[in-house]
């Protein structure tokens, strides 16, 4: 929306949606925009969530492990240790 039309708005008392830009008519929300919520931000796990997550997976994905730059190098050796482990229960 350019200024002249922000002010056009404004001198005729209209109120707009403030995500799609449809000019409310005595509506709260946006009818269309109410049917789709915003969707929340994720928040990021903790590392040592993270660094558990890896330890108990198969070494199927070790590779992911590997490249991920959440982890350092000591946590993915760690990890990394923890996928070994896997293999006794496969052998078993």
């Amino acid at each position: 929306m350019s200024d002249q039309d922000t002010d056009l708005d404004e001198l005729l008392g209209r109120t707009r949606c403030a995500r799609c830009g449809q000019v409310l008519h005595g509506e709260i929300e946006c009818p269309f925009c109410g049917l789709f919520p915003e969707s929340s931000h994720a928040r990021r796990l903790p590392t040592w969530v993270f660094f558990t997550a890896c330890f108990l997976t198969s070494p199927l994905s070790l590779p992911v492990v590997l490249s991920t730059r959440r982890l350092t190098g000591t946590q993915k050796l760690l990890a990394a240790s923890g996928m070994v482990g896997w293999f006794g229960v496969w052998w078993f």
